[in-house]
């Protein structure tokens, strides 16, 4: 009986996988389903087991179950590790997705599962921080912290009862390597959990996805319960968040498992010493529990010798947005922002030029073609007034109106905010008038259409109009005075907002002005002094 390969990945499914592989069951075929390779452009993705390896073909459709398995197929890929995409990545943390059948405690163990929970239980839980330490790995969640001090102070913190909390709510646009790893690998972040509770001294831990993932929801649970006899007496759940964008914030995260409305909680207390349920809790995300296991199985050495400058191991970066190859690419940090977006992801779907690539979801910068000289680096993102976040990237075209992204930022954290705070809860409010202004400035008024990401009930024109008649002799509309009074709000809402939500809307909305101001209606000027090669 012929072996094919299918993935069952969210994304796969959505692209017809599910029917691909009921055609080749049908045909007589042994199916297995596996996560995704990372790759959508040659999704649903069929790799047949030969002799020679397994082979790939793709995109496949239910029609072409003849011409894959006698080898006829117009969209051979042969041996899919080999393809440039794939073929170029270090595969540290996803080595095993697309590989395997998810849900196989034999296919984990057999590709090297468990080995990081064997090494991690015959030392001591000092120990196993030192390890962490000693790779470099930072938090993948976007913040960058060193794992292995948010570990210690832990394992440091006296108490009855800790927490291992797992951050899978992945709500950044163009992110989506959460969400590949829970339905690809799920035991590997099991894994990365019992190692943290082992290094801590945790008892319990909570799994926080999103409800819009059903698929990692139900993969992560029946994975749970088939693994509980290998990690115990750690035991873990999943808690489903309802899709607050502020719950991605790990004290918001908190409350919403504790069962109340989720809102940010001010620090001190950090969570690491009075977190869940007012206990210590380890709180990361998906990427950084998940690669943890390849740091005690294959030792802090391996890990730590890929990276640059203090970002060390591996990011698994996501491109989306206009481009030709979207998907997940794993590689070690240093690679530059140039090369990932042009060689890795082709450019744009479009064809036409990339104008601007915005890195670290809805709240990061927008950098133009000008600055792809930057290595993907922590630093190096941060000295050129952005950020990496959790490594999405989304490209545009030269089609895209730079003016409209900013006055979407605005928007975005004023429909997400959870309110706590004035700076973020009024601040994004008056954010978008005063968009609404300068771009009622920049266009007549009458002229003025929704642009994209808007509400459906809202319209530039209009509301433009609404705030001239209301105290035309109080609003100074000239565009100067509109860009300085918007440069004044960005900089109360980055130091005084009480998280990162209200914090980081500045980024997109101030890049967008510096980079690209005659989207503002101001005169085009050179692009800004490109910022210096970071050394290693």
């Amino acid at each position: 009986m012929t072996r094919v390969f299918v993935s069952r990945d969210m994304a796969s499914v959505a692209l017809g996988a599910d029917e691909v592989a009921q055609a080749f069951a049908q045909a007589g075929c042994d199916v297995v389903r596996t996560g995704s390779r990372g790759l959508f452009a040659i999704e649903p993705l069929v790799e047949v087991e030969t002799q020679a390896g397994r082979i790939g073909y793709g995109p496949v459709g239910p029609q072409h179950v003849a011409a894959v398995l006698d080898g006829s197929h117009a969209n051979r890929l042969g041996d899919v590790d080999a393809l440039p995409f794939f073929a170029s990545q270090q595969r540290f943390t996803f080595a095993r997705c697309g590989i395997t059948d998810p849900l196989s405690l034999a296919d984990y163990a057999a590709h090297g599962g468990w080995k990081g929970l064997e090494a991690a239980r015959a030392m001591s839980p000092q120990a196993v921080v030192d390890a962490v330490k000693a790779s470099g790995l930072r938090g993948r969640g976007g913040a960058g912290f060193p794992t292995g001090i948010k570990w210690q102070t832990v394992l440091d913190a006296p108490a009855g009862e800790k927490f291992i909390v797992c951050n899978a709510d992945e709500g950044d646009s163009g992110t989506f390597a959460d969400r590949m790893l829970m339905e690809g690998d799920p035991y590997c972040l099991i894994e990365g959990m019992a190692i943290a509770a082992r290094a801590v001294g945790a008892g319990h831990g909570y799994i926080y996805i999103r409800s819009e993932y059903p698929f990692a929801c139900r993969t992560m649970r029946v994975a749970i319960e088939a693994s509980a006899h290998l990690v115990a007496p750690f035991t873990l759940e999943v808690r489903e968040g309802a899709g607050a964008y502020v719950c991605g914030e790990e004290t918001a995260l908190l409350d919403s498992i504790e069962g109340k409305r989720g809102q940010v909680r001010a620090k001190p207390p950090l969570p690491a010493l009075k977190g869940l349920f007012g206990q210590p809790t380890v709180i990361n995300n998906v990427l950084s529990l998940a690669a943890v296991p390849f740091i005690l199985a294959g030792g802090a050495e391996a890990y730590a010798a890929v990276g640059f400058g203090r970002s060390r191991g591996t990011m698994p970066v996501q491109l989306a947005g206009n481009v030709r190859h979207g998907g997940l690419y794993e590689i070690g940090f240093g690679i530059t922002l140039g090369e990932l977006v042009n060689d890795i992801g082709g450019g744009t779907a479009s064809r036409r030029p990339v104008r601007a690539v915005q890195v670290g979801g809805p709240l990061g910068a927008y950098f133009p073609p000008s600055m792809f000289h930057l290595p993907f680096d922590y630093e190096a993102f941060a000295a050129a007034g952005g950020l990496i976040g959790h490594a999405g990237i989304t490209v545009f075209d030269d089609s895209v109106d730079m003016a409209h992204m900013a006055r979407f930022a605005m928007e975005f954290c004023a429909v997400e905010s959870c309110g706590k705070c004035t700076p973020c809860r009024i601040g994004s409010t008056r954010g978008v008038e005063i968009m609404d202004r300068i771009m009622a400035h920049r266009v007549p008024p009458s002229a003025v259409q929704s642009g994209p990401g808007l509400l459906p009930s809202q319209e530039h024109g209009s509301l433009s109009k609404a705030l001239y008649s209301r105290s035309p002799s109080r609003i100074d509309t000239s565009l100067d005075a509109q860009t300085t009074l918007l440069r004044d709000l960005c900089d109360t809402m980055k130091y005084g907002s009480l998280c990162a939500l209200g914090g980081f809307t500045p980024y997109p909305v101030l890049s967008a002005l510096d980079h690209f101001p005659e989207d503002f209606g101001a005169s085009p000027s050179p692009d800004l002094a490109p910022v210096k090669e970071v050394a290693e």
